[in-house]
């Protein structure tokens, strides 16, 4: 149980909870003595009462109705402080399971974009909610009952012992068989359920990625082969769900066997004690009851011990990822973002998952309220340059300075305040076109969403849909264009209103109307704000006050428009390529 030691903060957070829960228990479990007890005085009762010559039936039948009356009260006290056992213990395991997936969450959000290139988001998703609910059941069912069946033993067998001592002992002869046994087949449950929950990740990451791309799937007419694909990961699941189940169906049949064991013992041992004089026979009906008492918590064992097992399985592969440091860490400064400035300084780029080095020895200084236009083939390092900027990497050599400050140096929450992003492959969420542009600014009114969409060139075709800016769009934007997409991202970074606006290559799916609507919109905006374009477009840059070309990750020409068309190489070339 190593890895659920991690859990124990979540334990003390609730220990007057749990405290109180196991306060419940012990109190429902000796209520629940009574019924025994008195089973037991109404069959010694009723063996007096046969013995004598001159009983009184009305004694006995006074005596058998008050035990029957005190069994039904002890019944109903000991339902009703078991009833508030499951509602104190089975809500702390609800609570804790919220914690957790809020921690999760909390440390997904900041690990770095390595760690999402590296990982599958059907995992991810495993993790937070498969593997979570397992571990529910540990704080859950697994310790009420344990609890339960510990308070149960230690005062079941405390009143066996003090009753009939030699009797007891033949009674719990058959645990220490039980216990060896759960401990072997409890190893090779935790085995197998380590081997269940990681299947079923590849399951989820693999269905998570076929629905994402279904359309590249049916055009490709691939149904067939990810039919087969999906196929052989579910036999694989249901062999691993096999294999685990026949090792955890051992558990009830050795159970009910070795309490059915117990009984027969009570019986033969019992009964020569009863007919020898030393025992009552209420003490044996007693005992029998006790037996079948330790029955369910004894089979629940087994049960507990794979939901333990399989909550560790989880657990460890839950830590795996809560292990994971962010490679980029916050900074100390609370400084605000209000003249960025942005200074490249000798920066170098080399990805740390594929060892490609993107930018090799960058330096460049772009002022407060000017225009960087970043032109390049496919590859150059226009994107990564962007990255730097908002911190999405840090450079492996080199710094980055913003507003005459490492970027380093930044609080992150601070930096990207300062950031307008629109990525190459923009995301739109599930929501309205509304609530989309809104992901820029929260509190944003409906005439500020509108008046953004304007100056995104979007406004026009969000009012021919039917239910105009109510509009609910599909994951990740699928029931509109290309350029309809970029356009809203671009609305959602215009009314964020930041120092700093990053396009990285946002316009390519427009066409060139809409793109000179857009960037005589970005020309006034960007007025008092800093701003990078990058473009595999010249008409794209030709206004920006700098332009940067790239080329393997150097600079190898900078300038302005017209002076870049001046000077022979790639921007000429590209120049007159695309007025051709």
């Amino acid at each position: 149980m190593k890895e659920l030691q991690y859990l124990n903060k979540y334990l003390y957070t609730y220990r007057k909870k749990l405290l109180i829960g196991i306060f419940i228990t012990i109190v429902a479990r000796i209520f629940s003595l009574f019924t025994p007890r008195l089973v037991g005085n109404s069959m010694t009762a009723i063996e007096r009462y046969l013995q004598q010559t001159a009983g009184d039936p009305k004694v006995l039948q006074d005596a058998l109705l008050l035990n029957i009356g005190l069994i039904v009260a002890a019944s109903l006290v000991s339902g009703f402080f078991t009833f508030l056992m499951r509602q104190t213990i089975i809500n702390v395991s609800r609570y804790i399971e919220y914690d957790l997936k809020n921690e999760i969450y909390q440390h997904y959000q900041v690990l770095c974009s390595t760690f999402y290139k590296k990982n599958r988001t059907g995992d991810l998703m495993s993790r937070i909610s498969e593997d979570v609910s397992k571990v529910r059941m540990y704080f859950g069912p697994a310790l009420m009952y344990s609890i339960n069946t510990v308070a149960l033993f230690i005062i079941v067998i405390s009143y066996m012992v003090s009753v009939a001592p030699s009797l007891t002992l033949y009674t719990l002869l058959p645990l220490p068989v039980l216990s060896v046994t759960i401990y072997k087949l409890s190893r090779a449950i935790n085995i197998r359920s380590t081997a269940v929950q990681e299947t079923l990740a590849k399951l989820s990451a693999f269905a998570q990625e076929t629905f994402s791309g279904i359309g590249v799937i049916k055009s490709y007419n691939l149904q067939p082969t990810i039919e087969n694909q999906f196929s052989f990961l579910a036999i694989e699941s249901k062999n691993q769900n096999v294999a685990l189940a026949k090792v955890q169906a051992w558990f009830f049949p050795l159970m009910i066997l070795l309490i059915g064991f117990s009984n027969l013992l009570v019986i033969y041992v019992g009964g020569k004690q009863y007919i020898a004089g030393e025992i009552e026979i209420g003490v044996l009906a007693e005992f029998i009851i006790y037996v079948t008492m330790l029955t369910w918590p004894v089979a629940t064992v087994g049960w507990v011990t794979s939901i333990v097992q399989q909550a560790e399985a989880s657990q460890k592969r839950i830590n795996a990822f809560l292990k994971e440091e962010p490679t980029i860490k916050d900074g100390f400064s609370s400084k605000k973002i209000k003249v960025a400035a942005v200074v490249f300084e000798e920066v170098s780029f080399v990805y740390p998952d594929t060892g490609i080095r993107a930018l090799d020895n960058v330096s460049f200084k772009l002022n407060s309220g000017e225009t960087l236009g970043i032109i390049g083939k496919t590859g150059a390092g226009k994107s990564t340059l962007l990255d730097l900027i908002a911190r999405l990497y840090d450079p492996t050599e080199g710094k980055v300075i913003i507003d005459e400050q490492n970027a380093s140096a930044y609080s992150l929450k601070e930096l990207r305040n300062a950031v307008g992003y629109v990525p190459q492959n923009p995301f739109l969420f599930s929501e309205s076109i509304e609530d989309n542009i809104r992901f820029g600014k929260e509190d944003a009114t409906l005439e500020e969403v509108k008046q953004a969409a304007q100056q995104a060139a979007v406004h026009d075709n969000i009012q021919n849909f039917k239910e105009k800016y109510a509009t609910l769009l599909g994951e990740r934007g699928v029931t509109l264009s290309g350029g309809q997409i970029q356009r809203i991202s671009i609305a959602r970074a215009l009314i964020k209103n930041p120092a700093m606006l990053l396009f990285d290559d946002c316009l390519s799916a427009v066409d060139a109307d809409t793109e000179e609507k857009i960037l005589h919109h970005l020309n006034q905006i960007s007025e008092d704000k800093t701003t990078c374009i990058v473009s595999h477009r010249v008409s794209s840059v030709q206004h920006a006050d700098k332009i940067i070309v790239l080329e393997e990750g150097k600079i190898i020409q900078q300038g302005t428009h017209l002076e870049l068309l001046k000077q022979p190489g790639h921007y000429q070339d590209l120049a007159q390529k695309q007025s051709d």
